[in-house]
């Protein structure tokens, strides 16, 4: 039976304090070269593809990613923007096809009927343009706070935090936070970070989380920030 390969040494403990306008310029560089997080994709467009960017688009988009990979929510996003980009035009979709529109998305049944309820109540009750409120969009069925934060990030530059598995992960392992939960992270990221961080910490940590401070294994090696971060419950990288 062959040998199992030796783990690799970790780099050496951080050799200077932790610096976040310094780590996020770094990384910024570092997911140059990947595909940006969706909805940023979706807002900004190109490569052919229309910008689908205001704020009712953003927290459509939100909902269709909801326990859906990027790499799927986008292209169904744009294929629902393509065919009815307004919530007029959305709502008056008949359920059975906006249903087959979104069909690859996670749990696309229960997302209809959201979707529905969004476009119909974002045309009536608020003209078509849904107010940058935090508490307005999640009075919607569906929209919890990682969604409104994104979307009001996103769809309107409201700097507010938006923390995800990628934003909760990394920012406990560079020890910058110490937080059990997602919803806890937010909350020690909102006393602690910068308010001109707030819409980029999810846009550029998303990419670094799935390619670079990966959930198993993370590539201490090379990182571009491994002189500040305490790599809290790391035991094995590459």
């Amino acid at each position: 039976m062959p040998r199992a390969a030796a783990a690799k040494p970790l780099p050496p403990r951080p050799t200077r304090p932790f610096d976040v306008d310094v780590a996020l310029a770094r990384i910024a560089e570092a997911v140059a070269p990947y595909p940006p997080a969706a909805m940023f994709a979706l807002r900004d467009g190109g490569d052919g593809h229309p910008a689908y960017g205001t704020l009712f688009q953003q927290l459509v988009a939100c909902i269709l990613s909801i326990r859906t990979l990027d790499e799927v929510s986008l292209p169904v996003a744009r294929a629902l923007f393509a065919r009815a980009s307004t919530p007029a035009a959305v709502a008056a979709l008949p359920p059975a096809e906006l249903d087959a529109l979104i069909r690859a998305s996670t749990f696309h049944e229960a997302k209809t009927k959201q979707i529905l309820a969004l476009a119909a109540r974002t045309a009536t009750e608020f003209g078509g343009t849904l107010p940058p409120d935090a508490a307005v969009l999640t009075s919607f069925a569906g929209v919890g706070p990682k969604c409104a934060h994104l979307a009001l990030g996103v769809g309107a530059g409201v700097p507010v935090i938006s923390v995800d598995i990628h934003v909760h992960r990394v920012t406990n392992r560079w020890g910058y936070v110490q937080a059990p939960t997602p919803e806890r992270t937010l909350a020690a990221l909102e006393q602690r970070l910068p308010p001109r961080h707030h819409i980029d910490i999810n846009r550029l940590l998303v990419p670094f989380g799935k390619h670079v401070c990966t959930g198993v294994r993370p590539k201490c090696s090379t990182c571009p920030v491994n002189d500040m971060c305490a790599r809290v419950g790391v035991t094995e990288h590459r």
